[in-house]
């Protein structure tokens, strides 16, 4: 099915929705991981985005996303002035990632404070995102949704208690994927919400002595 926003494009700094909007919209969530802008960020760049992607701002997007613009700010343009300002320690290079990798390709190590994290994701076009990899685990992010991640302990009743966690913080489950690497070990779980949740939710599932961090991820599409 093809949606209007297919056609259109989304509203946006050009030039390009692939390379601007959609490269915006994963230095967002990236962004998220850490809680704020990074204080150093590594960005490496694949495919269309690696040979094309300083012509289209696509370096511009992406920095701009980890200081919290949005696809349609001004700012943009000026990000990597921005952020060299702000004393963002950000540096970009070209990297050959796997051979099934949409050439429209990242990977943000993102660190704030003493927290690390590394992410993998696609701009699809017309401003479609899909982030397909956080600090090792696969997953699968759109930012079509307001979005819990969090690592925990692979425990029994552990999902059980984090849903029931969630319902009494009045949020409902759009979906729910769990991923880990093998059994006992650290498992990843994406939680998909329809509300919007409050730094309190963040602080509730992290006081569960199993979980290892928590974050919410913004809603960045739809």
């Amino acid at each position: 099915m093809v949606s209007l926003l297919d056609i259109i494009g989304p509203v946006m700094v050009g030039p390009s929705s692939s390379h601007t909007a959609g490269a915006c919209k994963l230095g967002l969530i990236a962004r998220c991981l850490v809680g704020g802008t990074p204080d150093r960020a590594l960005i490496e760049l694949h495919g269309s985005f690696a040979r094309t992607g300083e012509g289209h701002g696509t370096d511009k997007a992406i920095a701009g996303g980890l200081l919290g613009f949005r696809p349609d700010d001004e700012r943009l343009r000026d990000a990597l002035e921005i952020a060299e300002r702000e004393g963002v320690d950000y540096r970009f290079e070209k990297t050959t990632l796997a051979d099934d990798a949409h050439p429209n390709s990242v990977r943000i190590t993102v660190e704030r404070g003493d927290r690390k994290h590394v992410m993998l994701g696609a701009s699809l076009g017309a401003g479609r995102i899909h982030v397909s990899e956080i600090d090792g685990f696969p997953v699968e992010v759109l930012g079509n949704h307001y979005t819990i991640v969090l690592v925990a302990e692979d425990v029994k009743g552990s999902v059980a208690r984090i849903t029931a966690r969630l319902a009494e913080d009045g949020l409902n489950i759009a979906t729910l994927r769990l991923s880990r690497k093998h059994k006992g070990g650290d498992a990843l779980m994406v939680i998909e919400v329809d509300e919007a949740p409050d730094a309190h939710v963040r602080d509730h599932l992290r006081a569960f002595p199993w979980v290892r961090w928590a974050h919410r991820l913004e809603k960045v599409s739809g």
